[in-house]
């Protein structure tokens, strides 16, 4: 497929920084997000929100210009996932998650129609390492299969992935340049790694050539999560 371009301009520090808002709830959300102000422009709302009534706080975000990245990795037969693609497009989100697998994702290419929403590949989760992959009967490690499902998400026209930053040097060698690198397993120094497996500090995954940084609980569980987010985002600037 051809190359897929993008109508948005480069993004500042401030929006590489994507918050996800990992809370039972929409008043918990609406709080950190009212705390949080004008020191994140960008959040993820994932299952347990969206299953919390988060899609109206989506629509709210998006209204009060915020950006949204709806983490809901679509996975079912081709016309569910087309439709599911066209709802959330019309809503306005900047990203959407798939499942890197070929028919879903060419199902999901074919509902975005003329929106200016982006596709993003869920290749193998950063919660999974080599032993989980091999418990769950695949023949291949980590590196192998985010490299074959990397492959095909760029043959099916798919804005970018959301990868470990554990794989995005290799990833950049690999794919076209304008391939968006979204990375979760975030953790600053010092910060606690809770569930993930393959983790980095913002810094060095912004230098391994991150586009965007998914961060949540040290952001949303610190004692200061305005300071937190502004903090890491002068990391993220200070890494040119």
């Amino acid at each position: 497929m051809s190359k897929v371009s993008s109508a948005f301009p480069a993004p500042k520090p401030v929006d590489r920084l994507i918050v996800a808002l990992d809370v039972p709830d929409v008043r918990a959300a609406e709080a950190m997000v009212a705390q949080l102000g004008d020191a994140v422009t960008f959040y993820k709302i994932g299952l347990e929100l969206t299953y919390g009534n988060g899609m109206g706080l989506a629509r709210d975000l998006i209204q009060s210009g915020k950006q949204v990245f709806l983490d809901l990795k679509l996975h079912d037969i081709p016309n569910t996932v087309a439709r599911a693609t066209e709802q959330v497009a019309d809503m306005g989100a900047r990203f959407l998650t798939v499942h890197a697998y070929p028919q879903t994702m060419k199902a999901a290419r074919s509902g975005l129609g003329d929106s200016a929403l982006q596709l993003l590949a869920v290749t193998v989760m950063t919660s999974y390492d080599d032993q989980d992959l091999a418990e769950a009967g695949y023949g291949m490690g980590v590196k192998e299969l985010v490299a074959r499902r990397a492959k095909q998400a760029e043959a099916a026209g798919i804005h970018g992935l959301i990868l470990s930053a554990e794989e995005v040097t290799s990833m950049r060698a690999l794919l076209r340049k304008d391939m968006l690198l979204v990375t979760p397993g975030i953790r600053p120094a010092g910060s606690d790694v809770a569930d993930q497996k393959r983790i980095m500090t913002p810094a060095r995954a912004i230098q391994a050539g991150a586009d965007y940084l998914v961060i949540g609980r040290p952001v949303t569980q610190h004692a200061d999560p305005r300071a937190s987010a502004q903090a890491i985002v002068a990391e993220i600037a200070d890494c040119g």
